[in-house]
Formats: structure tokens, C-alpha cells, sequence
């Protein structure tokens, strides 16, 4: 099935918003990453105060491979009556980047995407330009790769490849059964016998 988002996106994909209904409350936009910046500053002076969210979304095999995506909501310059306080204005920005692409910092403009910025970093790997410390937050610092990659290794990265036994499947154990001492030390003749150059 095509792209239903104008202009379209490359590969044929189709934009996951455009699936979903409309939210009465927020407009979903679509920028290109060289308007990004612009289009966020000039949502902030329209009087998009508050960053609420800055997240990302992994769709291997698209073309751009990632979004980026910001969740504005518009603060009143006037006290909200009653009614006015359920019915708040919202933004979602979407932006397409390509694995290896940077975007720029916006934690100048909201102090709130300092962090979220670099969550997305550590998780995903993707960059922001001019952020001021732009470091893993949740992996530890040696941590290889980004583990909201859906090309992420599901058992993390193999560092050191310790061998599963045989007879450790899950269809031969009955659930709750304790784990017996004669399978530890069958693992661990297994492993030694691996590490020592044997089968």
C-alpha cells in the first residue's frame, strides 16, 4: 500500500498517524528535518509552552528509518475558565531521520528535553546537535549499542558467548521445578569445556 502522507514516504510505507483517527484536541504535523528547529521555534512564540514529551519510534525497514516525535501543548496567556481547562490545545510534531542523521537540540528552547533528549540518545542512538551533555542516562557508559533498536540483539550484545546446555529447554522442565545441583555443574563442565577449546 502507498504512502497516504504528502509529500509521501520513501519505500512505500505507510505513516503510522495516518492510520489512526483524529484526536479532537491536537493536530499531528510532519517536518522534514532541516525545518524542524524553525518549526519548533515558531510553535513556542504561538504560545506552545510546555514540552510534554520527546520520544522516538524505531521502524526498521522504513525509509526514514526513525521518528522523532514532540508533544506541544499550548499554555493560556489568561487564567483557563472551567471550561477551557478540558479542552487544552495540543501539537504532535513528527520528523523522519535516517539512521546516522542528527537533529538539533531544542533543551534551549524547553528545559525539559534536556533529559528526554538524552534518553533518546542512549536508547536509540539518535543525536542532537548543541545539546550540552549529550551522555547515556539509563544504560551504563560502557553499555554497547541502543536497546530500542528493533535490530537490537534480544539477549544484549554478546560480549562473551557462554553456551546454553542441551538439555536446558523449557519443554523438559516442568514449570516451578527447582533448579537440581546436577544441572549447575553439568553447565559448568560445559562451559569449561568450551573456554578450553573443546566441544
Amino acid at each position: 500500500m502507498p504512502s497516504t502522507q504528502v509529500p509521501p514516504i520513501a519505500g512505500a510505507a505507510i505513516d503510522p498517524p495516518s492510520l489512526r483517527p483524529p484526536i479532537d484536541d491536537a493536530v499531528i504535523e510532519r517536518v522534514a528535518p532541516s525545518d524542524l528547529r524553525s518549526r519548533l521555534e515558531a510553535l513556542k512564540t504561538d504560545g506552545y509552552a510546555m514540552l510534554l514529551d520527546l520520544g522516538a519510534v524505531d521502524y526498521l525497514g522504513r525509509s526514514p528509518r526513525f521518528d522523532v516525535v514532540y508533544h506541544l501543548l499550548r499554555l493560556a496567556p489568561r487564567p483557563a475558565t472551567v471550561a477551557e481547562v478540558g479542552t487544552p490545545v495540543r501539537v504532535r510534531i513528527l520528523c523522519g531521520l535516517e539512521e546516522d542523521r542528527s537533529l538539533p537540540t531544542v533543551s534551549d528552547l524547553w528545559k525539559s528535553a534536556d533529559w528526554a533528549e538524552r534518553e533518546v540518545f542512549d536508547l536509540f542512538g539518535i543525536r542532537f546537535d548543541g545539546h550540552p551533555d549529550l551522555r547515556r542516562i539509563q544504560m551504563p557508559d560502557d553499555w554497547v549499542g541502543h536497546p530500542l533498536r528493533k535490530d537490537y540483539p534480544m539477549r544484549g550484545p554478546a560480549l562473551e558467548r557462554a553456551p546454553r546446555p542441551a538439555f536446558a529447554n523449557k519443554t523438559n522442565v516442568v514449570a516451578g521445578s527447582p533448579p537440581s545441583g546436577r544441572t549447575l555443574e553439568a553447565l559448568q563442565e560445559q562451559i569449561k569445556r568450551v573456554r578450553e577449546g573443546g566441544s
